[in-house]
């Protein structure tokens, strides 16, 4: 499903990852909405690029496919122009199983919502954001990823 979004063929090619790959992000994506993913939470904020900062928003409590009604209700209510996903990785840079899952996430809001999506390596990311002793430690840990993305921007 596709919410509002330009046709395949008039968007930018900005489906590459920033930390993963490092393609430029064009300067016409200004908005942006950020998940930590995980098997069965799903931490969500917002940020833009004019002032390079993130809010925590919520998490989304549900696995599989039942996900995704909190991801769409959080494309409309924020209107972003791209999406970003937190990918873990083992501390040497490695995959594991929670990173193929991410990339997976990652694909299916591609194909669901015609979006781009940008790929970030998130290690830490939530041992950081459990330091800060959060009341969303799953937002915040999105929050934390967004903010990575965004300091990254030119």
């Amino acid at each position: 499903m596709t919410l509002g979004a330009p046709s395949p063929a008039a968007m930018p090619d900005t489906t590459a990852s920033m930390a993963i790959g490092g393609d430029e992000v064009p300067a016409g994506l200004q908005t942006f909405l950020a998940f930590d993913f995980g098997q069965k939470r799903t931490g969500v904020a917002t940020g833009n690029r004019l002032l390079r900062s993130a809010t925590a928003r919520t998490t989304i409590r549900a696995e599989g496919d039942a996900r995704f009604a909190g991801v769409e209700s959080h494309i409309r209510e924020w209107q972003p122009d791209a999406l970003v996903v937190g990918v873990p990785l083992h501390p040497d840079g490695a995959p594991h199983d929670n990173t193929r899952a991410a990339l997976r996430f990652a694909r299916q809001l591609r194909g669901r919502f015609g979006l781009p999506v940008f790929e970030v390596d998130e290690r830490y990311s939530t041992t950081e954001a459990l330091a800060s002793k959060p009341r969303d430690a799953d937002a915040a840990s999105a929050c934390i990823i967004l903010e990575q993305f965004l300091r990254s921007l030119p």
